[in-house]
């Protein structure tokens, strides 16, 4: 697929995914989803990528849905569309794989939805956030009512919903939407460094451990626990399992081959 709306760029096992609508500011429509959703199919099937990083460029992550596109919608069209947001939405936050956003400047609205089915966020200190639906007379429809919650708590996410207020990224790290707070000009440094960490680990190890925590969270505690140690198990029949525990052994760092 030849894409029009994003750029994608792989190496040393680092897939580099960036919205590429600068005349929008990366507003996110069908178009852009379509093809966040192929690249992320291709990314999880393909063993030379071994974590995605995704960002909107040096100036701004995404600054919503393009409303253009939505304005003329009836209720009919919304509650009947194949929801390609969320189908993109779902693939990247499944990718057995890490996912980190890279996120400078504006992520609202659907840009703030996106950055949330990252793995890890890593905010420039010049970083916005918000989800101004309400606004608009509308409500995040792209999963923002149910993973901002899972991820700092009902009430400061009904707060950011229900005022649709920006914040910025110092108050994003307070509330625990953004891992870590890096000056502008040393995001994508600070995104690589951490990307060529987990390149680094066993694949297999961090496939399980990202089913385990997404999984697990969709379960009561028990069923969670039993999932946790089923995925515990299945690693001791893992190559990486055998090197990784003889390198600790052996006092030297372990050679993970993914398998």
């Amino acid at each position: 697929m030849t894409y029009e709306t994003i750029l994608v760029d792989i190496e040393d096992g680092i897939a580099i995914l960036t919205l590429n609508r600068p005349a929008v500011l990366n507003a996110l429509n069908d178009q852009v989803f379509i093809e966040l959703a192929d690249v992320a199919s291709t990314f999880a099937a393909d063993p030379s990528v071994r974590v995605v990083i995704i960002t909107g460029g040096e100036k701004v992550f995404a600054a919503g849905a393009d409303i253009g596109q939505m304005a003329s919608a009836s209720a009919v069209d919304v509650a009947t569309s194949d929801k390609p947001s969320h189908q993109a939405f779902q693939l990247i936050e499944n990718m057995p794989k890490p996912v980190i956003a890279a996120i400078a400047g504006y992520a609202l609205g659907g840009g703030c939805e996106l950055s949330l089915v990252a793995d890890i966020r890593i905010a420039a200190d010049n970083a916005q956030f918000g989800l101004p639906e309400i606004k608009l007379g509308i409500l995040p429809g792209a999963g923002g009512t149910q993973r901002l919650p899972r991820l700092i708590g009902s009430g400061r996410a009904k707060e950011l919903i229900f005022s649709g207020d920006f914040i910025n990224a110092e108050e994003a790290l307070r509330i625990g939407l953004v891992n870590k707070v890096v000056p502008a000009d040393q995001l994508f440094i600070e995104a690589k460094k951490m990307a060529k960490k987990y390149v680094d680990r066993g694949a297999v190890a961090l496939l399980m451990a990202k089913s385990a925590v997404n999984e697990g969270l969709r379960m009561d505690l028990e069923a969670g626990l039993q999932y946790e140690h089923k995925c515990f198990s299945l690693l001791f029949a893992t190559e990486d399992q055998k090197e990784g525990m003889m390198a600790f052994l052996e006092k030297r760092p372990a050679n993970f081959q993914g398998r």
